[in-house]
């Protein structure tokens, strides 16, 4: 009985008295888990803390920089009055073309035009396919059009009665051109009548001529354009006359209904003011009642790859004469033969192959290439092939360029810059060591260095 309590007390564990520790089991899947968490912590200080690189996708586009003018509109016309006293019947719808002689209006003393004369059978027909004509094509939102056909079948019933059975005096226009019913007092002015003030054409106002009642000798019946030449005038600022100064021609944009046009470009001054003529040849009849348009000067368009200003930065090249390149390596690579010394004194030549990334010709007509600085050191002697010359390296140029990082680091890619704005510009495509289509670069170029690993 006793050997059993012995046992018994020999297998319990001791006790732990006066305080001593007890052993700490170390659990490895508590080490990974606290070696993750410290990891995550350093990431997230590390993210929080650095210059994060913002991308850009490089897509073909266009950067249009055409300004935006109200120009005021100068065509070859004048106000045709009334030779009689009495009530006006129009016979021609505004903004059409009449011929010389053509009957416009007439002037009777009543209301109404009577003829004594009844229209033919074929006359009725052809009066009917008009009006059926007129009637299915009519558009509620147009209601004007109404007038322009009252005008024409009235002018059809003239032209198909005797004159002499008419009532009233018959107005003819004494020359081709276009009718228009509406005047505006500017119809006579001329480019030295030219003020500033005229185009604030917020006090602008233009008057009907469509008479309702009784007129009197003297009165404007109808505006006459003489022609299909007009002009559009504009007011120019000197750094607007310069840049205009080299153009004979002007493509023209017409925001009223988005029409483009080519005219002939003069520039003139009026006083202090300096403005611009562009004349064209064709589609007034389109503006025949409009003195002010608002219009866009087609300076610039300008296509090719579309990237940020931002992102165009300017990296230092060794300018090495085009004529000290050769040909050599193993694969026919271009590159330079640099001077070396040898361990003996001796001096030989041996190919360097670079990367040229332009050939520009300066003022003077010399042809240098640009290389990277890091395949040369200032000092370094080149030879000439076949020749005595030499050449020391030391002489530098800048190209534009950004930084392409689709490999995760910072690489010069050379732009040639067609146009630019404030916020975009269009570069040149199909440039040696430029930019293709889709290729991802550095959203602003001065945060990256050359060579840099971004990720």
């Amino acid at each position: 009985m006793a050997d059993r309590k012995k046992k018994r007390s020999q297998r319990r564990p001791p006790k732990n008295r006066g305080g001593a520790r007890r052993v700490f089991n170390l659990n490895i899947g508590t080490v990974i888990f606290g070696a993750l968490f410290v990891y995550m912590i350093i990431s997230i200080v590390i993210y929080a803390t650095t210059d994060h690189i913002a991308s850009y996708q490089v897509l073909a586009g266009a950067l249009s920089q055409n300004e935006t003018y109200t120009a005021l509109v100068m065509r070859s016309e004048e106000v045709v009055t009334a030779s009689a006293d009495g009530y006006v019947n129009y016979f021609v719808g505004d903004g059409e073309k009449v011929g010389k002689n053509s009957t416009v209006c007439s002037i009777s003393p009543t209301q109404d035009l009577t003829s004594e004369q009844e229209p033919a059978q074929q006359d009725l027909s052809e009066i009917k396919d008009q009006a059926s004509a007129f009637s299915k094509a009519f558009d509620g939102s147009d209601f004007y059009d109404v007038y322009d056909f009252k005008y024409k079948m009235q002018g059809m019933i003239l032209s198909q009665a005797d004159s002499a059975s008419l009532a009233g005096t018959l107005c003819s226009a004494a020359a081709d051109g276009i009718v228009a019913y509406s005047t505006d007092g500017y119809e006579s002015i001329s480019e030295d009548d030219l003020t500033p003030e005229q185009f604030q054409n917020k006090v602008y106002q233009r008057s009907s001529l469509v008479a309702e009642g009784q007129i009197h000798a003297g009165d404007p019946l109808y505006r006459l354009i003489r022609g299909e030449t007009w002009s559009i005038v504009i007011p120019v600022t000197e750094a607007q006359s310069v840049r205009l100064s080299s153009r004979k021609t002007l493509e023209v944009n017409f925001l009223k209904d988005n029409q483009t046009l080519t005219g002939s470009l003069v520039l003139f001054s009026s006083g202090d003011q300096k403005y611009a003529r562009i004349t064209f040849d064709s589609g007034m009849i389109r503006y025949c009642n409009d003195r002010f348009l608002d219009v866009e000067l087609v300076t610039t368009t300008s296509t090719g790859l579309k990237i940020p200003v931002s992102a165009v930065v300017s990296k230092e090249f060794y300018k090495i004469p085009s004529k000290m390149a050769t040909k050599g390596g193993e694969n026919g690579s271009t590159g330079f033969l640099k001077e070396v010394s040898g361990e003996d004194g001796q001096v030989s030549t041996s190919f360097a192959e670079v990367s040229i990334y332009a050939e520009i010709t300066d003022e003077d007509g010399e042809s240098y290439c640009y290389v990277e600085k890091d395949s040369f050191q200032d000092g370094d002697v080149l030879v000439q092939p076949d020749s005595n010359t030499r050449y020391t390296v030391g002489e530098t140029g800048t190209l534009d360029g950004v930084y392409c990082i689709n490999r995760g680091y910072a690489v010069f890619r050379r732009v040639v810059i067609l146009d630019q704005d404030e916020e975009y510009c269009i570069v040149k495509t199909g440039t040696d060591y430029g930019l293709v289509q889709f290729d991802y670069i550095a959203e602003n170029g001065s945060s990256v260095d050359d060579e840099e690993i971004l990720y």
